[in-house]
């Protein structure tokens, strides 16, 4: 995912009361996520740099894998870009803190702007001057202020970054794989260790895991301890289990006609759409509870993620079918302790291409 980071600092005196702000736009312009801190008694640069870090880290909060960063400090810009040397002792320990955050992109681009192109973080910065609440102490490791002020959404909400395992032997072939237990293939390996590698620049307080090898090994990929939860386990697909679509079609031709249509039908001696989001809505009211107000890795299948995000989005059953997602695919949903719930990613699968 690109992003651009607008980010702005400023002090009354120099050294005097400071402040920075920062602002996370997509490609579309769109604001995903706004910082601004009082920072005490500092100097512009200082601020500027901090500003800086916290825009960073909200991209990298966000999952973006590239950033632009905009900004109307000509010594920042220059500095981050190499081209300048860091005299001042001050600032080596805050560049030194911008670039470590910086390696968690794939590519990280600075430009210098007008200070009239950096309205939106110039008011965040002067806001925070004035002693305006901050806007990022809050609790949560992602910043929630854009999704709430559009939404209602009250509370610090419980993250879950939902991880489909990597490839099998059966997902390579497109069969229909649910409760049979397969292991990764190499691809698979290849892919668990690349989405590990991904949240490795994420904060999270636990791996919860589908009970099912594939789920695991990828999950013990992340290289934290995995949490086992039943309740995230592939639906059963009964007798269609390893058959393709086109050959459980042939086997059940009605059955499979109307398998598709209606989420209470259930394959022979499988489970339908219906039960699997029962019991996935169980599941991650329980995990809700469990990690209130803390991110989580969630490692599952295909139908339980859609699930997830179908609650998620409060949609009807067509998601199942409209939806794509990828092997070792990310998503993200959020629940709010007011019963609101923010889709923030679906289906990012920028690690996998590296």
């Amino acid at each position: 995912m690109k992003v651009t980071v607008e980010a702005d600092g400023g002090s009354r005196g120099n050294p005097g009361p400071a402040g920075y702000g920062a602002v996370v736009f997509s490609e579309g312009g769109d604001v995903l996520a706004e910082r601004a801190e009082s920072i005490g008694i500092a100097t512009n640069n200082v601020a500027e740099y901090q500003g800086l870090i916290a825009g960073l880290s909200a991209a990298r909060e966000l999952a973006a894998t590239e950033v632009a960063v905009r900004m109307d400090s000509k010594l920042v810009v220059e500095q981050m870009s190499g081209n300048w040397q860091i005299k001042n002792a001050a600032l080596k320990p805050l560049a030194a803190a911008a670039h470590e955050v910086a390696a968690s992109f794939d590519a990280v681009t600075y430009t210098w702007i007008p200070r009239a192109e950096n309205a939106h973080a110039d008011r965040l910065a002067n806001e925070a001057m004035d002693g305006k609440p901050s806007r990022s102490e809050q609790p949560a490791p992602m910043d929630t202020t854009a999704p709430a002020r559009w939404t209602g959404a009250t509370g610090t909400p419980t993250r879950f970054l939902l991880l489909r395992h990597g490839q099998t032997e059966l997902s390579g072939e497109r069969r229909y794989s649910g409760r049979g237990d397969v292991a990764l293939t190499d691809v698979g390996q290849r892919q668990a260790k690349a989405a590990a590698a991904r949240l490795a620049h994420m904060d999270f307080a636990a791996v919860v895991s589908s009970p099912l090898t594939r789920a695991r090994q990828t999950a013990e990929a992340i290289g934290r301890p995995v949490a086992v939860h039943e309740g995230l386990v592939e639906a059963d697909f009964g007798a269609w289990e390893r058959l393709t679509f086109a050959e459980a079609a042939a086997r059940d031709p009605e059955l499979h006609r109307r398998w598709l249509g209606d989420p209470g039908v259930a394959p022979p001696d499988g489970e339908s759409f219906d039960s699997v989001l029962t019991r996935v809505r169980e599941t991650r009211d329980e995990l809700v509870q469990r990690y209130a107000g803390e991110t989580i890795v969630v490692v599952s299948h295909v139908t339980p993620i859609k699930s997830l995000l179908r609650l998620g989005l409060d949609v009807g059953p067509s998601l199942l079918f409209r939806l794509h997602l990828d092997l070792a695919s990310l998503s993200v949903v959020e629940w709010y302790p007011d019963g609101n719930a923010s889709v923030r990613l679906v289906n990012d699968t920028a690690h996998l291409s590296v």
